[in-house]
């Protein structure tokens, strides 16, 4: 059995659907997750043990071993904590926003119509944050003078 290589956290705002990917693809996990095998590669438990961590810590956890975010706040914008973490740590950020994300179907059909798009994420360097609706994916403001933007390919 080989490694898994988890390449996108899902945080804890959206655990219906991260226990729906993580039956799926082995490159996914999520806090709490206790890993598994798929596909006949094992993916160790999350390091993120629980839903509690507090976003500055998990946020340098996950920046750290270079995972993708994939999280649930239409108004990411809004919070300046959360954005000075993805800052200092030079995350890579993607928020399911709007009312069409709202249940775990939804998320689900979401993070399915952007999936080309956001695989294009993983290869541009942090930090960034894109909002992503059924039908787009828009870049969240640039985040400090020099930060890294590449915008994703088009369908």
């Amino acid at each position: 059995m080989k490694p898994a290589q988890v390449r996108l956290y899902i945080d804890a705002d959206l655990l219906g659907l991260a226990k729906i990917l993580v039956q799926l693809r082995s490159d996914v996990t999520f806090p709490g997750d206790p890993g598994g095998v798929i596909h006949k590669r094992e993916r160790p438990p999350c390091p993120i043990a629980s839903t509690a961590v507090p976003d500055a810590v998990w946020i340098r956890e996950v920046s750290s071993r270079g995972w993708l975010i994939v999280t649930r706040d239409s108004r990411i914008q809004d919070h300046p904590a959360e954005i000075a973490a993805v800052l200092g740590h030079e995350a890579r950020m993607m928020a399911l926003a709007g009312p069409e994300a709202t249940t775990a179907w939804m998320q689900l059909e979401v993070f399915m119509c952007q999936w080309r798009r956001i695989e294009a994420l993983l290869g541009i360097p942090g930090p960034f944050i894109y909002m992503a609706t059924r039908t787009t994916l828009r870049r969240v403001r640039p985040l400090a003078a020099g930060d890294h933007f590449i915008p994703p390919p088009t369908r």
